[in-house]
């Protein structure tokens, strides 16, 4: 870790912004002709997210993967030690929901941004949660106010396959009709809700303003 430098708070999510608006810089000084197709610098892009956000995430005290067994692909309980720990497990289809939602937000905010541009942006803006879901302020947060009582951070392996997800939502949200995303992104949450007691919204509702009677439900008390 660099002198001075306090990978908690803010400044994870900063260092990653940070790298990706040079990304963003490099890649329009190198597009020009080339507007509204993929280019090797995309895949660069993903390619330097995934690092940075996997070297703070290690620098903040996260394992590579599971510490107490082998690496699965998938982990379906999760209230085990390997939730959040594996390849994937049930709150991976929440980041496939981000993935739809940061395409819809790109659109809104980006509108004449070309879709390899808004790509870039939700490459960024996911791997910054990452790496501010990974401080100990917000892991505390989660151990303090929602389901997730024993957790202890992603690991590496499952915080990276997050962003993954991301992009496969948002690729899919490019090549469906409007309402079919629509329609999947409500069967996804309700899916969760009733399978795991948890979604997307359940959990970004806990995070700000958590709520006895949900947390009691999601115990099964």
């Amino acid at each position: 870790m660099m002198p001075g430098l306090v990978l908690d708070g803010l400044t994870p999510p900063l260092v990653v912004v940070g790298v990706m608006l040079v990304l963003h810089v490099a890649r329009r000084g190198r597009s020009r002709g080339a507007r509204g197709r993929f280019q090797r610098l995309d895949a660069v892009a993903l390619l330097v997210a995934l690092l940075v956000t996997g070297g703070l995430e290690r620098l903040m005290g996260r394992p590579w993967t599971y510490r107490n067994g082998p690496v699965r692909a998938w982990s379906g309980d999760i209230s085990s030690d390997q939730n959040s720990q594996q390849i994937s497990d049930p709150y991976t289809f929440t980041h496939v929901t981000h993935g739809a939602l940061f395409y819809g937000l790109t659109k809104l905010l980006l509108p004449s941004a070309a879709l390899p541009t808004r790509l870039l942006a939700t490459i960024g803006a996911e791997a910054a949660w990452e790496a501010y879901e990974n401080t100990d302020t917000v892991v505390e947060r989660y151990r303090a106010v929602t389901i997730s009582l024993g957790y202890y951070g992603d690991s590496v392996l499952n915080s990276l396959s997050d962003i993954v997800a991301c992009l496969l939502g948002f690729w899919l949200t490019s090549r469906l009709p409007r309402r079919v995303t629509v329609a999947w992104v409500i069967v996804v949450e309700v899916v969760l809700a009733f399978w795991i007691r948890d979604n997307l919204t359940l959990n970004i509702l806990m995070l700000v303003y958590p709520l006895d009677a949900i947390r009691a439900w999601q115990a099964g008390v």
